[in-house]
């Protein structure tokens, strides 16, 4: 399979309301576009600033301006089925887990389905939007990645953020931190790609917050006790 390019271009914007619409604005231009060619894959949008980020299930993902990582990275997953959309939520997740471990430790975990937590803590999160063509073809995945970096205030509301910056005690450059996720996110990509889910899952279920031990659960509204063992293929 092709390899994803890791010279493609990483588009810097100084402001924008969020990297996926831009991102997405740039499969939409070239589509209606004469003899525009398509944006390369592995192309990315990092912003200094991001004005309505998006979260999980519609939520809103605060970043405070020149501190944090907004990266967004466009693959063409089409050697998956879209049913198995979660094997590549796991390769990002997996990933960001490996670029912050590298600063923060072995506290780090991946915390279900793709938030990145040290200790008890929320230090990012992931958020994939798909563009799916005629017959369920997977055309684009939209791979959105904020982390937390050099934030040490937070909006009141939010139950648990936690920074590089807090853990370490050092100041990072966040574009020069995107480059190197970036190139960590599409090394795992081109793994997913020629070697299957294997060792992605294998990692996914290593370090998933929680495993092995109890937690307090909520379906609908009925409260439970339950051990988390490990994540299906699923």
């Amino acid at each position: 399979m092709p390899l994803p390019s890791f010279t493609a271009p990483l588009i810097e914007l100084q402001s924008v309301d969020s990297t996926n619409n831009y991102a997405r604005q740039l499969i939409e231009t070239c589509r209606l576009t004469e003899g525009q060619p398509l944006p390369e894959e592995g192309t990315a949008v990092f912003a200094h600033e991001q004005l309505n980020g998006k979260g999980q299930r519609g939520k809103n993902w605060a970043s405070q301006k020149e501190t944090n990582i907004a990266l967004s990275i466009l693959v063409n997953p089409g050697f998956l089925p879209i049913t198995r959309q979660f094997e590549l939520s796991a390769c990002a997740a997996v990933a960001a887990h490996r670029f912050f471990a590298n600063y923060a430790g072995t506290d780090t975990r991946i915390k279900w389905p793709n938030d990145l937590y040290w200790q008890d803590r929320k230090a990012g999160g992931i958020l994939i939007e798909n563009i799916v063509g005629t017959g369920g073809l997977w055309n684009w995945a939209i791979v959105g990645i904020g982390i937390n970096i050099n934030q040490s205030v937070f909006a009141d509301g939010l139950p648990n953020p936690v920074s590089l910056l807090q853990i370490t005690g050092k100041e990072y450059e966040p574009l020069v931190l995107a480059k190197e996720l970036r190139q960590i996110f599409l090394e795992g990509y081109y793994n997913l790609k020629t070697d299957g889910f294997g060792n992605i899952y294998s990692a996914y279920n290593k370090y998933l917050y929680k495993a092995g031990k109890k937690v307090v659960l909520k379906k609908e509204c009925r409260s439970f006790e339950a051990t988390v063992k490990y994540v299906t293929p699923s």
